[in-house]
């Protein structure tokens, strides 16, 4: 079958594609920025790439007639904490205009568990752009999922950070409501289970696991899954607004996707019936094992995707293309160069930049720079990198955002997410001559850019100079 995949470059989408592409499907990915699809160039081969921006106007024949099967993975929630609603009701609209013109058969949407009349805004939203797609012309299948646990995924995440540091919480009263968590593994297998069977059309199903918890459950079952035990005390008087900055400060989350969250978790989320697993003979896993898949992927560096590096992560809104050129006016630098003996090593060392490896020098500067980011609403340095040594046009790093990673011109071009009084690059090439060059560019915004560029251009000599020795030497 020819399947559509809209949403490809999200924490899903990656997860669905090469599934899809097992099964022996056709596969078309709907994407805003080609740039952004971080998949390798052979699977790049196998599927055709189409550029759709679903918050835009309807136009004519970007997309292919011949759609068989279509999934919606598309969401606004981490965007906005006001008028994210008005942005997703927009795409599905849009999105039931370009299917008008194909001859789908069965759309798949993936959608939030609604089990209260007074819903979350995000919750609301789903059921509202639930609502929007039943009036397409195709058959529409809706599977409404709990918190979804993977490796990468924004909620496991956010458990994993809270768990690992802080021995000690306390916390809002909202983690006594109940919910049931689902394993991303058992998501993708519902989300092929349900392609072109007839039984599933014009219908609403509820997915999930088979443990109903509270957030605090969770929490105390994923110190136990760890090995170790941490405290967790329950007050009432938390606010909204504080429990959204608690997770902002503590977590890889951005304050929008917290404020967003912690809406969501007052409501309790529990699947009414298991129609589909019966159906399609699915057996979920529990919490436990959702939480052990998590680890082995992410112990074995398979980690496949990351909420971390969808753009609404940090705060990088355009496409990536207007800044890939590097301007050459109006700007301050600091470049330097080094000739270097082990070009492929040395290669090595720049893909490896960020996360756990850190910065090759002055690696308690950088979190000094990352904590005072936090503190003035910015990204941090807390959503580290999704590979160990892999990178891709749109990938987080850190609190860059990656430009350009072409491996063949031995090239490396980052963007600053940090909160700047101007704009920032970081690249990094070897010439055919064995020179590795490292540039950092400023382009300043007025007075300000300028006082902070120069205020920390003595540092900037230590740091910048320490890091090209230390990547051309590190083994």
């Amino acid at each position: 079958m020819k399947i559509l995949l809209t949403g490809a470059n999200g924490y899903i989408g990656m997860r669905l594609l090469p599934q899809l592409l097992d099964l022996g499907h056709e596969v078309v990915c709907a994407v805003r920025d080609k740039r952004r699809l971080s998949i390798d160039e052979d699977t790049k081969a196998l599927v055709e790439i189409v550029e759709i921006d679903f918050l835009k106007e309807f136009q004519q024949d970007l997309l292919p007639k011949d759609i068989d099967i279509a999934y919606y993975l598309i969401h606004s929630m981490s965007s906005s904490t006001t008028d994210f609603d008005e942005k997703e009701a927009l795409s599905a609209r849009t999105f039931n205009s370009y299917m008008a013109g194909s001859q789908v058969q069965q759309v798949v949407y993936l959608s939030g568990i609604v089990n209260d009349t007074q819903l979350s805004k995000h919750l609301s939203s789903r059921k509202n752009v639930e609502d929007i797609l039943y009036k397409g012309k195709f058959s529409l299948t809706v599977l409404r999922a709990g918190i979804i646990v993977g490796s990468g995924s924004s909620s496991f995440e956010i458990i994993r950070d809270l768990c690992e540091k802080l021995p000690f919480m306390i916390t809002p009263k909202w983690v006594l409501t109940k919910t049931q968590p689902i394993a991303i593994r058992d998501i993708i297998r519902f989300l092929t289970g349900v392609i072109g069977k007839e039984d599933t059309y014009d219908q609403s199903f509820d997915i999930g696991g088979p443990d109903i918890l509270t957030y605090k459950e969770m929490l105390k079952q994923y110190a136990k899954v760890r090995g170790f035990k941490n405290w967790i005390l329950t007050v009432p008087v938390m606010t909204p607004k504080l429990s959204s900055y608690w997770l902002y400060f503590v977590t890889s989350t951005s304050y929008k996707l917290a404020v967003n969250l912690v809406d969501s978790m007052k409501m309790e989320v529990i699947a009414k019936d298991s129609r589909l697993q019966d159906l399609l003979g699915i057996n979920t896993h529990t919490y436990k094992e959702a939480i052990g898949m998590a680890f082995k992927k992410i112990e074995q560096n398979l980690v496949v995707s990351s909420w971390k590096d969808s753009m609404v992560s940090g705060r990088f809104k355009k496409n990536l293309e207007k800044y890939i050129q590097v301007p050459k006016y109006g700007i301050l630098k600091d470049e330097k160069r080094l000739k270097i003996k082990d070009e492929e090593r040395v290669l090595r060392n720049i893909w490896k930049i960020g996360g756990n490896t850190g910065w090759y020098y002055g690696n308690w500067l950088w979190r000094i720079r990352g904590f005072l980011d936090k503190l003035n609403g910015g990204v941090g340095l807390r959503r580290g990198r999704t590979h160990p040594d892999k990178i891709y046009p749109g990938d987080s790093l850190d609190f860059w955002r990656v430009l350009l990673a072409d491996r063949e011109s031995k090239r490396l071009l980052l963007f600053a997410e940090m909160r700047l009084p101007g704009e920032a690059w970081l690249e990094f090439k070897i010439d055919e001559q064995n020179v590795l060059h490292q540039t950092a560019t400023f382009r300043p915004k007025g007075l300000w850019g300028r006082l902070y560029w120069y205020s920390i251009l003595p540092f900037h000599y230590f740091i910048f100079e320490g890091m090209i020795r230390n990547i051309a030497k590190a083994k």
